[in-house]
């Protein structure tokens, strides 16, 4: 797998699965634009990387068209937050900040990918979650986001298509990252929920990476309109 001149832009790059992704895009030898709201751990992946970044909140859509100034062979969302809450708890900040985070960056990501690349084709990718597939507890506000990048997902793959713009999403389940932080530093909490993984643990942030650099390889041109779980069963298993 090689991405020799391909210029790839990571949104939320800073993050637990963006930086797995952007490390594993840099050893396949592409070329990264390093995108996100967080200036110092920013700056610290592009000096381990080499990497040029910026700073910019992909909620808001013009920001980011104009941070794609260069020509792209793909992007990838990797933005994102974790609400567990039932909806009558969830208060109306938080349902904002859960849809701006999770639904308007991606839409910001579609529009923007696609006029960067209409002309020559490329590939979009999105992170949703098992829970928009699964019903799952105390999930309304953060299913609903997700559910609707999905959605999303499969229109625009249907949209640009002709253009030759592939528009696929991982659903992840639950990941070893700094945003799980309050789930994974309970024991009860994390033996809970690796009890509902089939395959007995959490994903780490390289085990989805390696999905969303496999959706974004040139060799897998012909996969478009795809959400694919990347989530130890936990969309469509249920263990004993």
């Amino acid at each position: 797998m090689s991405f020799e001149n391909s210029h790839i832009a990571i949104i939320g790059a800073a993050g637990g699965i963006g930086s797995a992704v952007a490390r594993m895009l840099k050893e396949r030898g592409a070329n990264l634009l390093l995108l996100g709201r967080d200036p110092g751990r920013l700056a610290e992946l592009s000096a381990e990387l080499g990497m040029r970044a910026e700073i910019v909140d992909a909620a808001r859509v013009t920001d980011l068209e104009e941070t794609l100034s260069e020509p792209l062979t793909g992007i990838v969302n990797c933005a994102g937050s974790i609400l567990l809450k039932p909806a009558h708890l969830t208060s109306e900040a938080e349902w904002q900040q859960t849809m701006e985070t999770n639904l308007t960056t991606a839409y910001a990501t579609v529009r923007a990918g696609a006029k960067n690349m209409m002309a020559t084709g490329g590939s979009i990718v999105l992170c949703a979650t098992a829970a928009a597939r699964t019903g799952m507890a105390n999930h309304e506000a953060i299913a609903a986001a997700k559910g609707g990048v999905i959605g999303l997902t499969l229109s625009a793959a249907a949209t640009y298509a002709s253009r030759n713009i592939r528009v696929n999403c991982v659903a992840p389940g639950l990941v070893d990252t700094p945003l799980a932080a309050r789930i994974t530093s309970n024991e009860a909490a994390l033996k809970a929920s690796m009890a509902m993984h089939a395959l007995g643990r959490i994903g780490r942030p390289e085990d989805v990476a390696s999905g969303i650099v496999w959706l974004l390889d040139p060799a897998n041109a012909w996969v478009t309109g795809q959400v694919i779980g990347i989530d130890g069963g936990l969309g469509s298993l249920r263990p004993r």
